[in-house]
């Protein structure tokens, strides 16, 4: 009996052990990388919910990531970019983050991607909930002709992009974390 009490009680301390790495996560990304060259880069990376994953993603089993992309991926492209706004794009993908004048993240932020749901390849678009939560940060000087520095936004809400219908998933905001260097200004 007192064997089977202390198995329990492991066990029970491996799972708390368990949700607890879970649930810390470092708020700032890795500096996205940047070459000899001094050319821009960018990473952008989108984390499911633990919600969302088998078993709350318990044990690290199951990767928490939707592949994201950087300035190395197929059809990489820098949009818009300044004090209030980025827009990052690759393949089948398209960020834009945009910054309201008190420095909160506006409506117009949207990430657009791939995934596969319920066995079918679809693209989402998601976006902010009405409480939008947030942050783009450059850490250059402002009088700087090119962008360094981090974003963290979450996205509460999509929408399978083909049909325009509302979509159920995912059941907690999608956190999406990324880093840039060097991005040239530009307005248009």
């Amino acid at each position: 009996m007192g064997g089977m009490r202390t198995w329990l009680i492991i066990v029970a301390l491996a799972l708390l052990a368990c949700l607890v790495v879970i649930g810390v996560r470092p708020d700032e990304p890795p500096a996205a990388s940047t070459s000899a060259s001094q050319s821009p880069s960018f990473e952008v990376r989108v984390e499911k919910p633990p919600s969302a994953l088998p078993l709350f993603g318990l044990f690290g089993l199951i990767p928490a990531g939707i592949p994201g992309f950087d300035h190395a991926s197929r059809g990489a492209a820098i949009g818009r970019v300044g004090h209030d706004r980025i827009e990052l794009r690759a393949e089948g993908w398209d960020l834009a983050i945009e910054i309201d004048g008190e420095g909160r993240v506006a409506p117009g932020t949207h990430l657009v991607f791939p995934l596969e749901l319920g066995g079918r390849q679809v693209t989402l678009r998601c976006r902010p909930a009405d409480r939008r939560i947030g942050y783009l940060r450059i850490t250059t000087p402002a009088d700087a002709a090119d962008f360094s520095g981090h974003f963290l936004v979450e996205l509460a809400t999509c929408e399978n992009v083909e049909s325009g219908k509302g979509l159920d998933w995912p059941p907690a905001p999608l956190t999406v974390r990324g880093s840039f260097g060097r991005l040239p200004h530009r307005v248009g």
